[in-house]
């Protein structure tokens, strides 16, 4: 199975499948995969979302990082584990979510909004930070917290991203993105999220 390393390297791109339903999701994650995607999460608050990360992780889990999002408890992470999910996606820094995901190898990318909660976060293990809401917090900040945190820790920007806005958190040395409606939103077909994946993939070079 891929590892979050790996999977980070091919494709810093993390599709948000929110309200997605177990009955379609193997169309929208297989045109995800046809289009380079390697990192796929499915929200907590979607329909019966674990079945669909279970099912997304026996047809993808060989080449695809599968997890969740919106976790926010110990119990949902036992969850996600027991359904093969391998990615726990937070929208907070709970140190206790995040120590519980480690405790199961689970790769962990908490929310963070301060400095305060990005080193706290990292003293429990994760393994990426969540830039969260990005719209709210800017480029600005990002680029400010570069200069504070160690050179290696990833920021991953989620909330408000585009493929117009994505040039300017690259040039200021984000490591990948969160994508969420402008990717895909309920209802949405399997061709519309292609041709926005796509859009996304290209606004990486």
């Amino acid at each position: 199975m891929i590892s979050f390393n790996k999977a980070f390297e091919a494709c810093p791109l993390i599709a948000i499948l929110r309200g997605v339903r177990p009955e379609e999701v193997m169309d929208i994650g297989q045109v995800l995969v046809d289009t380079g995607f390697t990192i796929i999460e499915v929200p907590l608050n979607s329909p019966s979302p674990y079945q669909s990360i279970q099912l997304l992780q026996e047809r993808f889990g060989g080449k695809v990082l599968i997890g969740a999002g919106t976790v926010t408890s110990v119990e949902q992470v036992d969850e996600v584990k027991r359904h093969g999910g391998r990615l726990i996606v937070m929208p907070h820094a709970d140190p206790t979510v995040i120590a519980a995901a480690k405790a199961h190898r689970l790769c962990c990318t908490p929310g963070v909004a301060t400095p305060t909660e990005g080193f706290t976060a990292l003293k429990a293990g994760a393994d990426a930070l969540k830039m969260f809401p990005a719209e709210q917090l800017g480029i600005g900040v990002l680029s400010a917290w570069k200069s504070i945190f160690p050179p290696d820790v990833r920021f991953i920007p989620v909330g408000g991203i585009t493929p117009d806005n994505m040039p300017g958190y690259l040039k200021a040395v984000a490591a990948g993105f969160g994508l969420g409606s402008a990717l895909y939103r309920a209802g949405k077909s399997p061709e519309d999220v292609a041709l926005a994946a796509g859009r996304f993939i290209q606004a990486l070079s």
